[in-house]
Formats: structure tokens, sequence, C-alpha cells
């Protein structure tokens, strides 16, 4: 199954209303997989969160992890109620190390805390497909190979592709 999402940005919602829309859609995520029967789904999408924040990471948020050995584990009960875990390769495409531009958007706001990048624009993926996915397939896109989506900066051009960097990844099926 795919997914695919565009969750409500920051600059209109509160960190807590991100939580429960968070959890809304997982739910209906795992609603769906119930009903078709099986837990084979990628969601992608810009989901306005870092990987790190709650809505990703809690149990009855996405519950996206960043460790495959953790995400094999299939689920993982927390008050007598299982949650599926989905594996979440972006935290390995965050800051100065990571194969490409440190992130996925950036905003520098007069705020005494920013991030400067963000990493919201994700790829999530149920256990049962990681033996499908091979981190190296995935990629924060610089460019189309004929011009660059980056400003002579270094930042996401919006005049070119928008003022997030699109993803690519693929799944070996």
């Amino acid at each position: 199954m795919l997914a695919a999402a565009h969750l409500p940005s920051k600059l209109r919602q509160s960190a807590e209303s991100q939580i429960i829309q968070s959890a809304s859609f997982a739910r209906s995520i795992r609603e769906t997989e119930k009903r078709i029967g099986h837990e084979r789904t990628v969601l992608v999408g810009d989901l306005n969160m870092n990987p790190f924040e709650i809505g990703l990471v809690a149990g009855a948020g996405f519950h996206a992890v960043m460790d495959r050995r953790i995400a094999a584990r299939g689920h993982r009960r927390i008050l007598g109620e299982d949650y599926p875990y989905f594996y979440n390769p972006m935290w390995g495409r965050m800051g100065d190390e990571s194969p490409g531009p440190p992130g996925s958007y950036y905003y520098s706001s007069g705020e005494q805390a920013t991030y400067f990048w963000n990493t919201f624009d994700q790829v999530l993926i149920r256990p049962s497909l990681l033996s499908r996915f091979v981190n190296k397939d995935l990629r924060v896109l610089e460019g189309d190979g004929k011009r660059s989506f980056l400003s002579k900066g270094g930042l996401p051009d919006p005049s070119v592709a928008g003022d997030h960097l699109p993803l690519l990844f693929r799944l070996r099926v």
C-alpha cells in the first residue's frame, strides 16, 4: 500500500495539533492495513515534522524509528495495545554528513531556537518491506541533472523547484 501525505504546516498549526493529526492519520493507515490484510505499506510525503518529533516517533503516531533492527521487531506493545513500527531512513539524511543537502526544507526565523535545515519530507517503510529497501537508493535531490534546485548560497530555490527539496527512493520489487 502506498500512502501519501501533506500534513499541516508548522506555520498554521501548533505542535499539539500536528501530534493529533499524525495520530489520526496513523490510525487510518493501521485500520486500512487490517482491512486489506497486510502491512506492506510505504508512507511518503511532506509530513511537516522532523523525524524526531512526537507525531512521528510516538506509538499512537507513526511510530517511525531510526534503526532497522528495532523496526524489524515489527510491533511494540504499549499499555496493552500493539503498534506497528515504520522504519524512517530520513534520520540518516540530516546534517552535514548526509549524502546531499542537510535536510529537505530550510527555514530561518527570528526565534531563539531554530533548526535552519529541517527534514519534513520523508519516506516511512513498514518492516515487511525492509528487505526491498536499500538506504543508498534514497536521496534528497539537489537537482534534476540539468539544473540545480539550490540557490548559489546552497539553499532550496523556490523559483526552480519549490521550497522543499524532492525525495527519490526505490523499492526493489
